[in-house]
């Protein structure tokens, strides 16, 4: 077990990706505190993964955007699991909306959580971290973030945003041990899923015949427990030690094509 002793908060832990990681942490024998605004599932992932795997998984209600409930709810958490060594802070929104058509309410809710959500979660667990001189961030950027994204102007810059910063933070927090990489993902998850199902079959064709040319493995999306699971634990564990400020693709070599 490659986690094993490692205290880990994981955000977004309801589905998707977060769920992934939730459930690989577990299995690699860390103590994880799971959470999201979506108690149902978020606590039935916590459930059935520590049921079954030698690690434990609490799942707590948490929104990343409000500071106040942040500090709280990790408090409560590093209290219980005795510190934190790693914060694998995986939640976001998405939304495609025209450049043109951007309202103020759209911005306000697509940045609250996607930049002030990364910036509230990282300081509180580089609060924990520093004086044990020792831990783990790992944010979620995106290859939006890199390239030109019509249609998802705004998703592309709170995700360039979320880059920056996590390589600004992994130059200010190295000198208190504190490693700080983002993971810039292809996976199919639910939210993936959602954005397909609002497309024609034109439209969903086009995006198919796009993956088959840009991702040279297999030419599709990747899965959340089979293809990001294991970069996660890299990144959790001691193996990845020497390695702080990157951008890691995880996407089938999409990144590469542009």
């Amino acid at each position: 077990m490659q986690l094993e002793g490692k205290r880990i908060i994981v955000t977004g832990g309801a589905s998707g990706m977060a769920a992934a990681t939730v459930r690989t942490y577990v299995k690699e024998g860390a103590t994880v505190t799971s959470i999201d605004v979506n108690d149902e599932d978020g606590r039935k992932v916590a459930e059935e993964v520590t049921k079954e795997s030698p690690g434990k998984a609490t799942y707590y209600h948490c929104d990343i955007s409000n500071r106040e409930e942040v500090q709280s709810v990790f408090k409560q958490a590093i209290d219980e699991m005795g510190g934190l060594d790693v914060l694998a802070h995986v939640a976001a929104v998405q939304r495609s909306i025209p450049a043109a058509d951007i309202t103020d309410k759209d911005f306000d809710f697509l940045m609250n959580i996607n930049i002030r959500g990364t910036m509230i979660t990282n300081q509180e667990a580089f609060k924990a971290m520093r004086d044990q001189d020792k831990g783990v961030i790992i944010n979620y950027g995106s290859i939006s973030g890199l390239r030109k994204e019509a249609g998802a102007t705004l998703y592309s810059a709170s995700k360039g945003a979320v880059m920056s910063w996590t390589r600004s933070v992994a130059a200010e927090w190295g000198p208190h041990g504190i490693r700080v990489n983002a993971v810039l993902p292809a996976i199919h998850t639910p939210m993936y899923e959602a954005a397909r199902s609002q497309l024609t079959p034109e439209q969903l064709e086009a995006m198919e015949a796009e993956n088959r040319k840009e991702i040279p493995l297999g030419g599709k999306y990747g899965d959340p427990d089979e293809d990001l699971g294991p970069v996660m634990t890299f990144l959790a564990s001691d193996a990845s030690r020497f390695i702080t400020g990157q951008l890691l693709p995880v996407d089938g070599g999409q990144a590469t094509v542009r």
